[in-house]
Order: C-alpha cells, then structure tokens, then sequence
C-alpha cells in the first residue's frame, strides 16, 4: 500500500534539479522528463522512482514470462528497462557480439518512494514502510538542504573515444546490406555502431545533465542500477498503454539543424519531402501497424500522423504516429511482446532484418534500442526507445555510445556514415567536453 500527498510547487524547475540530486543517495533511480516538450500523449512532465523494495533482473530465457509474474504479482509500479537482446526470447534469434558493458538483458523494480510532476504539482507516493521517512525528505527537497553526500565525486580524466567499426568497414558493411536488400532478402535494416572508452570514469549525474542540456528532448531517462548507468536523450516515444489505447510514434528520418533560421527552414523543408527519408519511415509504419495488429481489437489499428517533422534542439525528425485498440483483458506484457523490439531499429521484414544485422554488427547492443519506462498499477505503461545515449558500467570503467541509422535502396554509405556522425555529436561532445 502506498500513502499519497499532492504539493503545489512554487519552482517547479528548482524542485525538479533538487530532486534529481537527492536521488543520488540510492542504488537504483529511474528518472524520466519530458523537458516540458509539447506533445499530445503526455501523462506526466517528469518521474522519479528511487529505493528497490522488489526487484526482477533476469537474461533473455524466459524473460517475458517472468516479467509478466513479476508485474502481475506485485500490481504497482515497476520501472526498468528491456534490452534489445529480449528478441532472443521472442524468435529464434541469438546475440553473439562484442559486450564489455554486461547488463541484465532486463531489469525493472517497485520503487519505495515516487514522485509524479505535473505542471506545477507533484504527486508523492510512499510505501507505507517508509512513510516515517516521509517528511524528513520533504524538508531536504523543499528547503534545498544538502541531505546526503555524492559517494561517487572521485576525479576524471579525459575520455577517449575509440571507434568499433572504422569508416572503410562500414562502407563494406553498409554495401553488405545493400547486397541483401538488392537481392529481396528485406527492404530495410537499421544498422548500428559503437564508439567506446575503456578504463575510464565519468561523472554520471554531471554527464545526463549536459547530454540532456544540449538536446532537451522529450523522453530523457536517468537509470542507475548499483554501478551501471543509461543517461538517455532520447526523442523517440516506443509504446504506450493509456487505457485501451495503445501508441507507438517511430522516428524515422534526420536532418541537421542550422543557427540561420532561413536556412534552417529549408533543412526542414528538405527533411519533409526527402523521398528516401519518406520511405524508410513508410516502411517502419507498415511493421509497426503489423505488429499493433497482433493484439488490437479488430479495424482499430490507424495511422495518426504519418511523416510529420517535429524539431528538436540538435536535429529535425520525421516522426509517425500509430494507434490501436486492446481488450481490457489483453496483458500489458503481452502487448510489449508482440511489438518487441521496436521496428525503428531493426529494419523489414523484421525478423530477417535482425538476423543480418547481428551478423555485421561488431557489438551486442544491449540496453541500446531498448527501452526504459514503467508499467503502472492499472496496467498502463510507457516506455522510450534508448537511442542518443550514453552506457556506462562504472566498475569495469567503461563508457559506451551506439549510434545507427536505415539503409534502404536509396541509401548512399557516406551520406549513412555522416548521418551517424550528427547523431553522435551530442554524446562526443558532453564526453569530450
């Protein structure tokens, strides 16, 4: 059982940075802001859950059933995140590649304390066996008192990026794809690459805080478990579960942003009747509606927006919407399941998409499109796709940032090559500094 205070806040902003630093005090934190990001499927402005009271962490075999029992059983809120590797579980795939990070495939808790922003409200929720601790934390947040002390401020030297595929092997490997797609093997793969440091420490609240200044996005998440850490900037929502209604908004589709706003207008402009970029989305929209089919209720499946271009601090997307309709008694897992991962980053037809992928790739992604979010009590669930982010496991000191894009037909490798470079940007530069 939960205990509930609703508090208005006069700083929302101010509460929103305390609260933030406050959570550093615990082992496992789940963060998730919008950053006041206009958008129409928005149930919250920002979360925070910290404190583990249950836990499930578990590798691919089965993780869907666990996961399943797991919220089921507990029927509250559970936050976490599902790796990319969990395909593994749902077809009959496997993930052999380089991984020197060592996440759980899955992983997801039930908070002891969570806090839900909205405009300028916040909705606390206690456990009841720590509501003692209640008004104690109130009074560090409220009256920006330094209540514990950050274990982690050790000193950092310069971070060095290496790269996992070089620029002559990805043209061969990107001319690979195109082999397949030339030969009707797919249409469509998203193909990823790495860039790593090894021996390495960085600050991790320091680094979210100056990746997420920089891009503002609106499905940003902080996740620390023990000593690993994602510091996302994502801008792409995967699902959502609102009542009987399920939404995915895939991204497909990048232009770089310019100072000039002339110029940036016509970046947009460009973006928006780009035939190449128009179709890698199609195709994406098709797989997602393919896949929200498998348990919609009959005709409800329709595409709400299809190619519209939405602006964000360092980059233009093309973003599509796709909506469904679930009888109440369908699952939530079973809805993730069934979608599972994202067609943004696997490709068409998906299965053999991720086969090729898997062979050309020199990384196992991981929690790297994945997903963090959250399923609450009702059942209702949202999660992001982790793309634009930084994985940092602190105890083997390694850092690492994955960034991809479509090859279709059309595809040009220098034009893919240099596509990766503007979405790494943002990463190298808050690690480079």
């Amino acid at each position: 059982m939960r205990t509930i205070q609703n508090h208005i806040l006069k700083d929302p902003e101010t509460f929103k940075n305390q609260l933030l630093i406050w959570a550093q005090q615990f082992d496992d934190v789940v963060w998730l802001d919008s950053n006041n990001y206009e958008q129409k499927f928005s149930s919250y402005d920002t979360i925070l859950a910290v404190d583990a009271f249950t836990s499930i962490q578990t590798d691919f075999k089965d993780c869907f059933e666990k996961l399943k029992e797991y919220q089921t059983t507990t029927k509250d809120w559970i936050f976490g995140y599902l790796s990319y590797d969990l395909k593994n579980d749902i077809e009959a795939l496997s993930s052999k590649n380089h991984d020197d990070l060592g996440f759980p495939d899955l992983c997801f808790f039930q908070p002891k304390k969570l806090f839900l922003l909205k405009d300028n409200q916040v909705e606390i929720q206690y456990l009841n066996c720590v509501y003692d601790e209640l008004e104690e934390d109130l009074k560090c947040l409220f009256e920006n008192k330094e209540c514990h002390t950050d274990r982690s401020r050790n000193s950092c030297g310069e971070v060095k990026i290496k790269l996992r595929i070089h620029k002559d092997e990805y043209f061969q490997k990107v001319n690979k794809i195109l082999d397949h797609i030339h030969r009707g093997d797919i249409y469509e793969a998203n193909f990823c690459q790495e860039f790593y440091a090894e021996n390495t420490c960085i600050h991790p609240l320091e680094t979210y805080q100056n990746l997420n200044n920089i891009s503002n996005p609106p499905f940003a998440s902080f996740v620390k478990l023990y000593d690993k850490y994602v510091l996302c900037a994502s801008p792409e929502r995967y699902i959502k579960k609102e009542a009987e209604t399920i939404i995915s908004q895939p991204i497909k589709g990048t232009a770089k942003r310019s100072d000039n706003p002339e110029e940036d207008s016509l970046l947009k402009l460009a973006l928006a009747n780009d035939e190449k970029e128009r179709s890698e989305n199609i195709m994406i929209v098709d797989l997602v509606r393919n896949d929200l089919s498998k348990t919609a209720l009959k005709g409800s499946v329709n595409v709400e927006e299809l190619c519209k271009i939405y602006t964000f601090d360092q980059v233009h997307q093309m973003i599509s919407t796709v909506i469904s309709k679930v009888d109440s008694e369908t699952h939530p897992v079973d809805i993730i399941k069934s979608t599972f991962p994202m067609g943004s980053m696997t490709g068409a037809p998906k299965i053999s998409a991720m086969k090729i992928i898997e062979t050309l790739e020199e990384t196992k992604r991981g929690v790297y499109s994945g997903g963090v979010g959250y399923f609450a009590p009702n059942g209702d669930f949202d999660f992001n796709v982790v793309i634009r982010s930084i994985l940092y496991n602190a105890s083997k000191q390694y850092i690492s940032y994955s960034v991809g894009g479509a090859i279709t037909a059309k595809s040009d490798p220098l034009k893919e090559y240099e596509e990766c470079l503007v979405k790494a940007k943002a990463m190298r530069e808050v690690l480079e500094n």
